[in-house]
């Protein structure tokens, strides 16, 4: 069966999620199940050089400005004015870019493991390290290197079903555009200084366990936000949506319910 670069399921208000790396828009599947059973329409795209969505894969570098145009243009071809931009890690640094240049077209954020500072000088050379390994030897050596950052210990010994999907989902990425947005993030900008000047609501989820965007990273989010709630997910590491999905959906509907109220994230609580 070929997979499509994009979801688009259900009606009502639309909420974009953007995964992470090295995923594609798979790593959604119970968000998207669950939000469009909830009334919502949920498009999930295959960014730019992942899943199906090959038509940068031969680029050096993916910005992540490239893959929040690339949001956009979908949402244009699906008639979408505008949306809830969600994304996890990478995701997150793409929705940091959407808010940026389309700020009219998002009606909330929801930040999830990841973080507004940009790479110091040593997290880009292990970028590039890794996209050169990638490049030479393909994505399992990545696999095997991440499993245990991406995933909680918990999740690890009881949920073998998520952590063969994470693997999965590692192993099926296409390397050049794996190494491109390696590129891209290591290039992205500071978001630090755009988070005073973002005025939409912002939810911010983060694993207690999570090693690569640590609890500290959202805290820094949090303070620097005008309008955000910070909620921290027990028993989860990076890949809060796959390994507690329960919490993480209540947590997302209670947020997107929260806005098609206009009460603002104030009044935000997760029940």
């Amino acid at each position: 069966m070929t997979r499509a670069r994009y979801d688009d399921v259900g009606t009502g208000s639309a909420v974009a999620l953007l995964h992470g790396y090295p995923f594609d828009h798979a790593m959604w599947s119970e968000q998207i199940d669950f939000l469009s059973a909830h009334g919502y329409r949920v498009i999930a795209p295959d960014l730019p050089g992942f899943g199906e969505n090959t038509k940068t894969a031969d680029r050096r570098i993916t910005s992540m400005a490239d893959m929040a145009r690339d949001v956009a243009a979908l949402m244009d071809q699906l008639s979408i004015v505008d949306a809830t931009i969600c994304g996890l890690s990478m995701g997150g640094y793409v929705a940091f870019e959407f808010v940026h240049l389309f700020p009219g077209r998002a009606r909330g954020l929801v930040l999830a493991d990841t973080r507004a500072p940009a790479d110091n000088e040593q997290e880009k050379q292990a970028r590039a390290q890794q996209a050169e390994q990638m490049l030479a030897r393909g994505m399992g050596e990545v696999a095997d290197a991440t499993l245990r950052k991406l995933l909680a210990p918990r999740t690890l010994a009881e949920k073998p079903a998520v952590t063969a999907r994470v693997r999965d989902m590692i192993l099926r990425a296409d390397p050049k555009g794996a190494a491109a947005a390696q590129r891209g993030m290591a290039a992205r900008r500071d978001y630090s200084e755009d988070l005073p000047g973002i005025r939409v609501p912002v939810l911010i989820i983060v694993g207690r366990q999570d090693p690569i965007r640590p609890v500290a990273d959202a805290e820094f989010m949090h303070r620097g936000l005008s309008n955000s709630s910070l909620v921290i997910i027990e028993e989860a590491a990076h890949m809060t949506n796959m390994e507690q999905p329960e919490t993480f959906n209540r947590t997302l509907l209670a947020f997107m319910e929260t806005l098609d109220n206009s009460a603002g994230v104030s009044s935000f609580a997760l029940t």
